[in-house]
């Protein structure tokens, strides 16, 4: 498909979750590569989930397909991707099950449970009922179940410390998984249109890979491709195209994984709009085998096209 035939593309960006800033961020570096790259793009700033109106808004800027830019709730969990099929507008990234799976992280585990991928030995703690049984030893990793960027997150090395890191969680969600720390090297791995590209070695100067890890400047050092033996690092890849297969996911994912000290990869979860500006980890990972940051954006756009394609003529 010719890059002239992408027609008018909305570029959705922000949204009303937790994740807002850096979703802004994905979206104005994506927009921009479209317009360097004289393509007809349009901004579009999602402020709010109430879908009769993000219906509107889209409707409003007459747009032929829709470069999916939302990180968090709303963006990842299938919602907005209901209302651009529902509008037979095509889209980036996965469709409305597989987001709905992958924004999960209780559902994804299950799935990935079954398809004999590791995974931490964890506990989930309902709203409704907040008393925690656990034999996970210490330290513990308490996070919401639907959230990502590391949002609500806590390591705890106290079992008093618990109950607070437990109503932390709960600020950001209605479900908390309380899970066994794995200690080893924090990985991830980038899919793009059904291949992994190379593992990237995740080393925090905090301690752990936390909002501000991510995302403050110079407090994480990236190794791109991570430095493992050949047989380590396919396991790896394999692992994360299993977890991106099993969810059904479709044109990008990221998943993070920690190498244990076995040398076993630990799958944790699976983002399905990882973050894209041209420093974040999926445009890094890209970028070493060679496919530039405005290459990529555009082979995702392409992917969308024949996503819709082959669902209109099955």
């Amino acid at each position: 498909m010719e890059v002239k035939q992408f027609g008018r593309i909305g570029v959705l960006m922000g949204g009303p979750s937790a994740e807002r800033e850096v979703s802004l961020k994905s979206g104005k570096a994506v927009y921009e590569t479209f317009r360097e790259s004289g393509l007809e793009a349009v901004a579009i700033d999602v402020k709010t989930d109430n879908l009769e109106e993000i219906t509107g808004l889209i409707k409003s800027h007459n747009i032929n397909c829709a470069f999916l830019a939302l990180h968090g709730s709303f963006g990842e969990d299938g919602q907005i991707q209901g209302i651009l099929e529902s509008l037979e507008i095509p889209y980036t990234g996965s469709g409305i099950e597989a987001s709905r799976l992958a924004m999960d992280k209780v559902a994804s585990r299950l799935l990935f449970e079954s398809g004999g991928l590791n995974v931490p030995k964890y506990v989930v703690v309902d709203k409704s009922n907040r008393k925690v049984k656990h034999n996970l030893g210490l330290p513990l990793v308490v996070k919401p179940a639907a959230q990502g960027s590391s949002i609500g997150l806590s390591i705890i090395d106290k079992e008093e410390d618990l109950d607070k890191a437990v109503a932390l969680a709960f600020t950001f969600d209605k479900k908390v998984i309380i899970e066994e720390y794995i200690e080893g090297r924090e990985m991830t791995v980038g899919i793009l249109d059904e291949q992994p590209l190379p593992v990237i070695e995740i080393i925090p100067k905090r301690k752990f890979f936390d909002y501000e890890a991510k995302y403050q400047h110079g407090m994480t050092d990236y190794i791109v491709p991570a430095r493992l033996e050949e047989n380590i690092a396919k396991d790896i890849q394999a692992a994360a195209l299993s977890a991106h297969r099993l969810l059904g996911c479709f044109g990008c994912s990221r998943v993070d994984m920690i190498l244990n000290k076995e040398n076993l990869p630990v799958v944790l979860e699976v983002n399905t709009i990882p973050g894209l500006t041209e420093t974040s980890l999926l445009p890094k990972a890209a970028k070493s085998t060679g496919i530039e940051f405005n290459e990529l954006c555009l082979k995702l756009i392409k992917l969308a096209y024949e996503k819709t394609q082959v669902k209109f003529t099955a």
